[in-house]
Protein backbone atom coordinates (compact mmCIF):
# COMPACT_ATOMS: atom_id res chain seq x y z
CA UNK A 1 0.00 0.00 0.00
CA UNK A 2 1.36 3.36 -1.03
CA UNK A 3 1.63 5.88 1.77
CA UNK A 4 2.91 9.40 2.12
CA UNK A 5 3.34 10.57 5.69
CA UNK A 6 4.10 14.18 6.54
CA UNK A 7 5.72 15.28 9.79
CA UNK A 8 7.43 18.28 11.31
CA UNK A 9 4.52 20.65 11.65
CA UNK A 10 3.83 22.62 14.79
CA UNK A 11 3.38 26.03 16.37
CA UNK A 12 6.03 28.65 15.70
CA UNK A 13 6.31 32.40 16.12
CA UNK A 14 6.43 34.70 13.13
CA UNK A 15 9.94 34.84 11.75
CA UNK A 16 10.69 31.31 12.87
CA UNK A 17 11.45 28.17 10.89
CA UNK A 18 10.12 24.66 10.48
CA UNK A 19 11.23 21.71 8.39
CA UNK A 20 8.56 19.40 7.07
CA UNK A 21 9.28 15.86 5.95
CA UNK A 22 7.30 13.57 3.68
CA UNK A 23 8.23 9.91 3.92
CA UNK A 24 7.01 7.57 1.22
CA UNK A 25 6.44 3.86 1.57
CA UNK A 26 4.89 1.11 -0.49
CA UNK A 27 6.83 1.99 -3.64
CA UNK A 28 9.77 4.09 -4.61
CA UNK A 29 9.17 7.67 -5.64
CA UNK A 30 12.73 8.28 -6.74
CA UNK A 31 11.58 8.62 -10.36
CA UNK A 32 8.57 10.82 -9.52
CA UNK A 33 8.20 14.53 -9.06
CA UNK A 34 6.82 15.54 -5.68
CA UNK A 35 4.86 18.54 -4.58
CA UNK A 36 3.84 20.43 -1.47
CA UNK A 37 0.45 22.06 -1.11
CA UNK A 38 -1.31 23.77 1.77
CA UNK A 39 -4.86 24.46 2.82
CA UNK A 40 -5.94 27.13 5.25
CA UNK A 41 -9.38 27.04 6.93
CA UNK A 42 -12.09 28.08 4.50
CA UNK A 43 -9.71 28.20 1.56
CA UNK A 44 -8.89 25.93 -1.34
CA UNK A 45 -5.79 23.79 -1.35
CA UNK A 46 -3.00 25.75 -2.99
CA UNK A 47 0.33 24.95 -4.57
CA UNK A 48 3.44 25.68 -2.52
CA UNK A 49 6.43 23.99 -4.17
CA UNK A 50 7.45 21.12 -6.36
CA UNK A 51 10.65 19.23 -7.13
CA UNK A 52 11.45 16.94 -10.03
CA UNK A 53 12.59 13.34 -9.64
CA UNK A 54 16.31 14.12 -9.56
CA UNK A 55 16.03 17.21 -7.40
CA UNK A 56 17.67 19.61 -9.83
CA UNK A 57 14.52 21.49 -10.72
CA UNK A 58 12.24 23.22 -8.27
CA UNK A 59 9.32 25.62 -8.57
CA UNK A 60 7.67 27.76 -5.92
CA UNK A 61 4.55 29.77 -5.41
CA UNK A 62 5.25 33.49 -5.44
CA UNK A 63 4.10 33.75 -1.83
CA UNK A 64 6.88 31.46 -0.55
CA UNK A 65 9.71 31.95 -3.04
CA UNK A 66 12.88 33.00 -1.25
CA UNK A 67 11.62 31.72 2.11
CA UNK A 68 10.86 28.04 1.46
CA UNK A 69 13.15 25.39 0.00
CA UNK A 70 12.06 21.99 -1.27
CA UNK A 71 14.56 19.14 -1.41
CA UNK A 72 14.62 15.37 -1.54
CA UNK A 73 16.68 12.37 -0.52
CA UNK A 74 15.83 9.54 -2.89
CA UNK A 75 17.86 7.05 -0.88
CA UNK A 76 15.45 7.69 1.99
CA UNK A 77 12.36 8.07 -0.22
CA UNK A 78 11.76 11.38 1.56
CA UNK A 79 10.97 14.93 0.48
CA UNK A 80 11.52 17.99 2.64
CA UNK A 81 10.18 21.51 2.87
CA UNK A 82 12.37 23.94 4.77
CA UNK A 83 10.29 26.95 5.77
CA UNK A 84 12.05 30.09 6.98
CA UNK A 85 10.83 33.57 7.88
CA UNK A 86 7.39 32.17 8.55
CA UNK A 87 4.42 34.52 8.54
CA UNK A 88 0.95 34.15 10.11
CA UNK A 89 -0.48 33.78 6.60
CA UNK A 90 1.56 30.58 6.20
CA UNK A 91 -0.74 28.93 8.75
CA UNK A 92 -2.34 25.91 7.08
CA UNK A 93 -2.34 22.15 6.81
CA UNK A 94 0.56 21.16 4.58
CA UNK A 95 0.32 18.17 2.27
CA UNK A 96 2.83 16.35 0.13
CA UNK A 97 1.80 14.59 -3.05
CA UNK A 98 3.24 12.51 -5.87
CA UNK A 99 3.14 14.03 -9.33
CA UNK A 100 1.50 12.00 -12.09
CA UNK A 101 1.55 14.45 -14.99
CA UNK A 102 0.24 17.72 -16.31
CA UNK A 103 0.82 21.09 -14.72
CA UNK A 104 2.59 20.93 -11.37
CA UNK A 105 0.41 23.81 -10.18
CA UNK A 106 -2.86 21.86 -9.96
CA UNK A 107 -3.95 19.30 -7.38
CA UNK A 108 -5.37 17.12 -10.17
CA UNK A 109 -1.82 16.54 -11.43
CA UNK A 110 -0.97 14.55 -8.30
CA UNK A 111 -2.30 11.11 -7.45
CA UNK A 112 -1.00 10.09 -4.01
CA UNK A 113 -1.47 12.42 -1.03
CA UNK A 114 -0.41 12.41 2.58
CA UNK A 115 -2.74 13.12 5.49
CA UNK A 116 -1.24 16.55 6.12
CA UNK A 117 0.59 18.23 8.97
CA UNK A 118 -0.59 21.39 10.71
CA UNK A 119 1.60 24.48 10.67
CA UNK A 120 0.52 27.38 12.87
CA UNK A 121 2.41 30.67 12.87
CA UNK A 122 1.60 33.09 15.67
CA UNK A 123 2.06 36.83 15.33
Amino acid sequence: QVQLVESGGGLVQAGGSLRLSCAASGRTFSNTGMGWFRQAPGKEREFVATINWSGDRTYYADSVRGRFTVSRDNAKNTVYLQMNSLKPEDTAVYYCAAFRGGSYYYTSSYDYWGQGTQVTVSS
